[in-house]
């Protein structure tokens, strides 16, 4: 059965290979030998031509004494990107607070999954609970205003241009003691609002 080509895919990496193999002095035909493939697909792998079956890949891998990260890692840097127009972030208000979801990064459920928000707060609005925390860890940093915020038993006071970081498993409140709307830039992991 042939072997699809790379392009369909988009990623190649039999540059990577050729460039190995010729580093450590070794011909098509040797590694061919060693890795129990013909020398005519190891030129076709690394001319890109063909994509090989994985335990081939494997073979090669390990002749050549190659990290598989490294030989991947352009792959990793051509994964898709999330991109949210400001037109279109998901908006949730609340009598007291509205929340625009910039972006999450990570799926749901994966332990690096965060997300983040623009928050803004009316006069006298707030957002958390003196009561619960839930699972998790948050960033915020204040863009615009005065904000009183309790953690705990402590209370700080911030104001633009402060940040704060803490786990969220306390129970914690962030209230707008200023004259005018309060407007913060907030992540949070793992996300409260899928």
């Amino acid at each position: 059965m042939a072997n699809p080509p790379m392009h369909k895919t988009g990623f190649t990496f039999g540059e990577k290979i050729r460039q190995i193999r010729e580093k450590k002095s070794l011909t098509m035909k040797e590694v061919a030998e060693k890795a129990g493939v013909s020398e005519s697909l190891i030129s076709q792998i690394e001319r890109n031509k063909v994509s090989p079956a994985l335990d081939t890949l494997l073979a090669i891998v390990d002749v050549l004494d190659i990290d598989l990260e490294y030989l991947f890692s352009a792959f990793k840097r051509e994964r898709a990107v999330k991109l949210v127009r400001k037109a279109e972030r998901r908006k949730i208000s609340t009598p007291k607070a509205l929340y625009e979801r910039l972006s999450q990064a990570g799926e749901p459920g994966d332990a690096h999954c965060i997300e983040a928000y623009v928050l803004e707060l009316p006069v006298g609005g707030e957002t958390g609970s003196q009561e619960y925390g839930h699972v998790g860890k948050e960033l915020g940093l204040i863009t615009q205003g005065r904000a009183n915020f309790s953690i705990g038993s402590k209370t700080y006071e911030l104001e633009e241009g402060d940040s704060i970081s803490f786990p969220s498993d306390l129970p914690h409140l962030l209230q707008n003691t200023g004259k005018n709307a309060l407007k913060a830039f907030w992540v949070i992991t793992p996300p409260k609002n899928e």
